[in-house]
């Protein structure tokens, strides 16, 4: 199969979100050729280049969602009308309440993008002086949300200049062939777009265009994350508003609904991200997990090897950040400090920016408030049961030595989607204790310990019963290291991903020439109901095919013939293609 892999802010960059499962998913699947589609987040992601990509990466087209540049497209009087017809209906679909209006902003979306199709772009009308008057008028309508009502002019400029940048992807000209016949989204076999929201956009287009299938993979649901940078601190003043967040809200609300619904699988990361996707649309036939897959080998030595560690000391691992709730560790671990005195508390993992940096000072001082150093003796140095410390030094040299450091280790984190580190230490075969947010229970399934979130006498409890029980911790280290191996590895996550794809190929109408370049067959290129007789075949020899219509088939070939799907004189603006019976022998059968 060809795939269209499409990205946004990840992969191919050097250090994009993403970025890693997605190389691993190309590697994995060299039986398969890929074409790369990358929308950059930044111009740091430019400069810092692509990383290597494998040989199955036939090619790689990017474009920049941070900037845009005027396209040099003027519209004339229809076409200007036409624009203002469709970009009213949409930013009036974003100011109606129901949800009856997913049909509207679906017809405007794709208007927009017929517009730019046959116009040549819609960056200068969407940036134009009639677009923020058509928001406006959406705004001030009866009927529209009332936060939106009172929007200002700034308001409705930043609204504006949001929605540019959310559907630039309708201007891209990644969609026709290029003049070598090749490199176009409406020519791949299957869609995978790594993420949801504006990542999918592009191959939404090609599903509606040339009913190319789409795959939506979100191991952090794209919604979630809008919702929850709304409010940020560090938002924009006009963009922190309630109109704007309305307003906003609504678009990629109603963006992810359209997604989901297009799709032929989605597939989250974990049952947190499911629930979220159900609750925004997402039909839970189309719902198929797939946990993300975590390179196992770097932690096997440390897995098999038997345990070393001391047995009164807890381990945390992470990024040192607010959502962490280091606090209400040391809390916790003062509550164990009075009935284990040789308890130590490891705290590995560097500070996350300057908000994490200055948290980390907040611990040091208040662990140095619980835990004031005790000397034996008037010429002895006192030693602090809490350290704090960075991957990379003499003790901790790598992610393996840190998890192996300790006898427990403590996830005490209040925010959480799927915990990476939490799977790290099963790897490890270390007893856990977690705190009860995000993907953690599914994650663990019975292998630790999993108590409330900002409760410090729960966790210190549960930490207690392990550091007094051996036995108890080896067996749960055993199976937790048991449970990540058939769950979340690499390997796991590849085939689970091949076999989707199958699934969505199989299950589609032939598309473009069914023949390889040496004569053979392609898989799935003649969909089983082609074998039999029924109202949704024809009988001429030759048929053409609607671009979205069921006339894809030729009619019920005889015995000793099969279907040749070639293409009449390319791939057209529409998608339509032949259908032509030929007589095959015995064996090609």
């Amino acid at each position: 199969m060809r795939i269209g892999l499409l990205t946004e802010g990840g992969y191919p960059y050097v250090g994009g979100d993403a970025g890693l499962w997605c190389d691993r998913l190309v590697r994995g699947l060299g039986q398969h050729e890929f074409d790369i589609y990358a929308l950059s987040s930044g111009p740091h992601q430019e400069e810092s280049g692509c990383v290597a990509l494998p040989p199955q990466v036939g090619r790689v087209r990017t474009a920049p969602l941070w900037t845009a540049g005027e396209d040099g497209v003027g519209y004339g009087r229809r076409a200007r009308r036409r624009f203002n017809e469709c970009y009213g209906e949409l930013v009036t679909a974003l100011c109606d309440g129901p949800a009856s209006q997913a049909d509207r902003f679906a017809n405007a979306l794709y208007g927009l993008a017929e517009l730019a199709r046959d116009e040549g772009g819609l960056v200068g009308a969407l940036r134009s002086e009639g677009a923020v008057r058509a928001l406006e008028r959406a705004c001030r309508a009866p009927g529209a949300l009332r936060p939106t009502r009172g929007a200002r002019v700034p308001e409705l400029l930043a609204v504006a200049d949001h929605l540019e940048r959310a559907l630039r992807p309708l201007s891209l000209d990644w969609y026709e062939a290029d003049a070598d016949g090749g490199g176009a989204l409406g020519s791949v076999d299957l869609c995978h777009a790594a993420a949801g929201g504006v990542a999918a956009l592009p191959g939404l287009l090609a599903r509606h265009f040339f009913d190319v299938p789409l795959l939506v993979t979100e191991y952090g649901v794209r919604l979630r994350t809008h919702y929850l940078n709304s409010g940020a601190p560090d938002a924009p003043s006009a963009a922190s508003t309630p109109a704007v967040r309305a307003l906003l809200a609504a678009f990629h609300g109603r963006l992810a609904a359209e997604v989901y619904r297009q799709a032929a699988r989605v597939t989250p990361g974990n049952a947190h991200a499911r629930r979220w996707q159900e609750r925004c649309g997402a039909d839970r036939a189309k719902l198929r997990t797939v946990y993300p897959g975590m390179d196992a080998a770097r932690f096997a030595d440390v897995g098999d090897a038997p345990d070393t560690a001391d047995p009164h000391t807890l381990v945390w691992v992470g990024r040192v950040e607010p959502a962490k709730d280091l606090v209400s560790l040391l809390h916790a671990f003062a509550r164990i400090r009075e009935e284990e005195p040789r308890a130590r508390l490891r705290i590995i993992g560097a500070p996350a920016g300057p908000e994490g940096q200055a948290y980390l000072g907040h611990c040091r001082t208040l662990a140095a408030q619980l835990f004031p150093d005790e000397a034996e003796g008037p010429h002895c140095v006192g030693d602090n049961p809490v350290s704090f410390e960075e991957i990379g030094g003499p003790e901790t040299p790598g992610l393996a030595e840190a998890y192996a450091a300790g006898a427990v280790v403590v996830l005490s984190s209040v925010v959480e989607g799927f915990p990476v580190g939490l799977v790290e230490a099963m790897f490890c075969g270390r007893a856990t204790v977690s705190t009860d947010v995000g993907a953690v229970v599914e994650v663990i399934g019975g292998t630790g310990l999993v108590v409330p979130p900002r409760n410090p006498r729960a966790l210190a409890e549960a930490c207690g019963a392990l550091l007094r029980d051996p036995e108890r911790r080896a067996r749960l280290g055993a199976a937790a290291r048991a449970r990540a191996l058939e769950l979340f590895t690499v390997e796991q996550n590849v085939e689970a991903f091949h076999g989707i794809y199958l699934e969505i190929v199989s299950q589609c109408p032939a598309r473009g020439a069914v023949l390889a370049d040496v004569g053979d067959p392609r898989p799935f290129a003649v969909p089983a109901e082609a074998r039999l007789p029924g109202r949704w075949t024809g009988l001429g020899a030759r048929v053409t095919a609607a671009p979205r219509g069921a006339g894809w088939t030729a009619g019920p070939p005889v015995r000793g013939t099969s279907v040749r799907v070639t293409s009449a004189g390319g791939m057209s603006a529409r998608g339509t293609s032949s259908v032509t019976a030929e007589p095959v022998s015995e064996g090609a059968r």
